[in-house]
């Protein structure tokens, strides 16, 4: 083999080299077009949105307000034996209750701060 042969190998394998980028970026492109085609296929396929008379509505009472209560934890049973540990079965089903007294306890400057606050706690 002489030189100018392996100049034509080399200028027939970057154009080989080209010619497939081209395809593979043919091949995505198709792949993309055939995607978007589906998704509006799969899309028209679909009910419609609903009309603005379909659209809830507030009551007649306008709208329902939030209520608040007090609520009472319920005490975990204890197990028979220190080393028994309690099933899931042998605990309630509520985790609270409604509380008796329904005030709502308030914070009082200077009675506490948050935990790592540098206040003087109860005073």
């Amino acid at each position: 083999m002489n030189t100018a042969s392996f100049v034509v190998l080399a200028v027939s394998h970057q154009q080989l080299n080209v010619f497939l980028a081209f395809i593979g970026g043919m091949v995505v492109s198709g792949a993309l077009i055939w995607a978007v085609r589906l998704g509006m296929a799969v899309r028209d396929r679909e009910p419609d949105a609903p009309r603005p008379e379909e659209q809830p509505h507030l009551p007649e009472g306008g709208a329902v307000r939030e209520e608040r209560e007090v609520r009472e934890p319920e005490e975990v049973p204890h197990a028979a034996q220190e080393s028994e540990r309690l099933m899931p079965y042998q605990l309630h089903h509520a985790a609270s209750r409604r509380g008796d007294d329904q005030h709502r306890k308030r914070w009082l400057p200077g009675s506490s701060g948050a935990f790592g606050s540098g206040g003087p706690g109860h005073v």
